[in-house]
């Protein structure tokens, strides 16, 4: 047996130390904001509970646990369920074929650190576009000596992390390309910075550099490349000074009004927004995630659920805009957290944050519809022991590109119910042993409940208003019991099956002393690797309320036996740490960037069959560079994008300084960017 591969210590999560003071305020290092003490899945299963009614309960979503191939649901739902029990836990012989599942035919990029995006052979890759580049009329040319919030505001943003690439009709070879700028990270950006004493220049540049950029995108004939065609008419930039509009049940509630917007109505600015989602109607939706970290002087029990400090923020906003001081604008905060819907056909529309999908640390936002054409959102709250939700519109899209279509379009996430889900595991308690070993059925798997919290005005948790639940989400989840899990990020569902996967990314205080141990759906302490979760819906209806699962990855080394790869053999599978940001390709595969890594490589692309006979087989397609997360990934029939986030993000390094010298070599700052992937034959990725 090989030996395993060594582990990264010296920050949890794997990143750097200067990573968690930029991007989520040191989150790692501060109290877990979920003290509640209601029922986690380890508390339920201890219950007398049967087996047989759990699955029965999930019959019509039984797992196929032969191959995979099989839907969850159909007509032949209770055969199905009856062939999975009789033979649970047996996996049939995998297939060797050496090419592999389609579209995911290539040669997998070994683990490395190399300082630069390695890809497969046969391959070729661009840099799409960097932070700086003028994409507004009048912008000027990037000059990291001589930059202005004026000038930023018209060029690409910093740290660039969801992508989402929207046809453009009429204008041939173009796309739309829009991203979300996540955080700053001063100390590579401004030469000589002084964290203890930034100038309102640096505030105000930073300013500019958060939020959203919509670009459009030009391919190069005969390649993959892409590049932007600056000062487009739909070019665009949102930033932490734009405006936006309040919407849904909470719109105009007395927690979100403040001096400057006694109507509640209005904010200034979009902050870390992190993944998102594209809908059927055409616009695409993004995540405010540790906004938390922005906000000085928190001193309400509120403020500490969502993980405000007390004291002065890393940044230091709050010393040059007085919206940042929660001890003078205490619901300032409230306004963040939202998920943000934008037109990216519409430059001159106002984006809306849409307040009934809840208010947390929104990782990404995407829908699926429902049979009658209702969208339904899925999200997660990306903190340790925090809750999985989703959000079921009361609706139906309008097909078409009408005015009339689009208007009613972005109305649909205004009105409908907000769940939280509770999981419950089938083995016993005493076989979830924290150390991550299957239980004697062969899989980590069980059922759930997605319990209301809201429908419009009406509050479905006793002691809270409607108002209550959706600005203070987290604490509604608390009051009903939902199920605490391992930092839920990104959550698609698939567009072939509608089987929903949820990156778990990691928890290293799972079975601390206090806190929640491990159970079914979350069964490592200390998890330094994270999982992926499985879940399909009742008769495959996502309006239902209550699903069956099962994880799908377990991730890790190969070789540790807590690992799991959906019975596929591990040792013809890649090692993989922190499953963050995911995205489906048109064979139904799953690929999964990564932010962490915790086995000594870089962080990395990989992508992994979710059916057939060669279900959880797991290929590397790409790592990035020193310092750098994987984020954003679009998967395209031709086209593979990353965003590449935060490189040189490494304790020590600055401007100065630097730990990397990507993308554009020695002496050149270093610059977040976006890069694009294509085979070197024309021939579609994979296969």
């Amino acid at each position: 047996m090989r030996n395993l591969l060594p582990l990264i210590s010296s920050h949890p999560g794997g990143r750097s130390s200067l990573t968690c003071r930029f991007r989520c305020g040191d989150a790692c290092f501060k109290e877990t904001p979920n003290t509640s003490d209601n029922e986690y899945a380890g508390d339920i299963i201890a219950r007398a509970v049967s087996r047989r009614s759990m699955m029965r309960a999930a019959a019509v979503v039984t797992v196929a646990a032969a191959a995979g191939t099989a839907a969850l649901t159909g007509p032949n739902a209770p055969q199905a369920e009856a062939a999975a029990l009789a033979g649970h836990g047996h996996k049939p012989p995998h297939k060797q074929a050496p090419s592999g599942a389609r579209g995911l035919r290539f040669s997998p990029v070994a683990p490395n650190k190399d300082d630069k995006v390695t890809i497969p052979d046969g391959y070729s890759q661009n840099v799409v576009i960097r932070w700086g580049e003028p994409i507004l009329r009048g912008a000027p040319a990037f000059n990291p000596d001589k930059q202005s919030a004026k000038a930023q505001a018209g060029q690409f943003g910093y740290n660039n992390d969801f992508l989402s690439l929207l046809p453009l009709r009429g204008e041939r070879g173009r796309q739309v390309l829009v991203a979300n700028h996540e955080y700053t990270d001063e100390i590579l950006m401004f030469r000589g910075y002084d964290p203890a004493n930034p100038t309102r220049e640096q505030v105000e540049i930073a300013w500019a550099a958060h939020g959203l950029s919509v670009v459009v995108v030009q391919e190069e004939h005969r390649t993959g490349k892409l590049g932007p065609v600056s000062r487009h008419p739909l070019n665009r930039r949102l930033t932490a000074t734009s405006e936006f509009r309040v919407t849904g049940p909470a719109a105009g509630s007395d927690l979100l009004r403040t001096s400057a917007d006694r109507t509640g109505s209005r904010v200034l600015g979009t902050l870390n927004n992190c993944a998102g989602g594209t809908t059927p109607w055409g616009t695409t939706l993004h995540g405010e995630e540790n906004f938390n970290q922005y906000f000085a002087n928190g001193n309400t029990a509120e403020h500490k659920r969502y993980g405000i400090g007390t004291g002065a923020t890393e940044r230091k906003w709050e010393r040059f805009d007085r919206r940042f001081d929660l001890a003078k604008e205490p619901n300032e905060a409230n306004r963040f957290g939202w998920v943000v819907e934008l037109d990216p056909y519409e430059p001159d529309s106002t984006p809306r944050k849409r307040t009934a999908l809840g208010r947390f640390k929104h990782e990404a936002a995407q829908p699926r519809l429902t049979s009658d054409g209702r969208p339904v959102v899925y999200m997660g709250d990306d903190e340790k022991f925090d809750y999985l939700y989703k959000f079921v519109s009361s609706k139906r899209m309008k097909k078409g590109t009408s005015r009339a279509a689009r208007e009613h379009n972005l109305t649909l996430l205004d009105e409908g119910t907000l769940y939280v889900a509770k999981l419950t595991g089938d083995s016993p308690a005493a076989e979830i042993d924290g150390t991550g070993k299957l239980p004697t059925d062969g899989e980590f798997d069980g059922s759930g409940v997605w319990i209301p919290l809201a429908t419009g005005t009406t509050s479905h948790v006793p002691g809270m208003t409607a108002d209550e639940v959706y600005v203070y989400t987290r604490l509604a989840g608390d009051k009903v019991g939902a199920t605490k899990m391992d930092r839920p990020e990104d959550v698609e569902p698939s567009p072939r099956t509608g089987r929903v996967y949820v990156a778990l990314t990691n928890n290293s205080d799972r079975g601390k002393e206090g806190k929640a141990g491990a159970d079914e759906a979350n069964p490592r302490n200390a998890n330094k690797h994270g999982q992926i979760l499985e879940l399909a819906e009742n008769w495959d209806d996502p309006a239902g309320d209550g699903f069956a699962w099962r994880l799908f990855l377990v991730a890790g080394d190969p070789n540790d036996p807590a690992t799991y790869f959906s019975g596929f053999p591990k040792e013809s599978v890649s090692p993989i740490s922190c499953p963050d940001n995911v995205a489906f390709d048109d064979h139904g595969n799953l690929w999964i960037s990564t932010d962490g890594n915790q086995l000594g490589s870089h962080d990395g692309l990989f992508g992994v069959a979710t059916h057939g006979d060669r279900r959880g087989e797991l290929k590397q397609f790409l790592t990035v560079p020193t310092g750098a997360e994987t984020c954003g990934p679009v998967i395209q029939d031709r086209r593979v994008l990353v965003a590449v986030q935060h490189p040189g993000e490494v304790d020590g390094a600055s401007v100065e300084k630097p730990a990397s010298i990507w993308p554009d070599g020695p002496g050149k700052i270093v610059r977040p960017s976006v890069v694009a992937v294509w085979r070197k034959d024309g021939r579609d990725i994979g296969v």
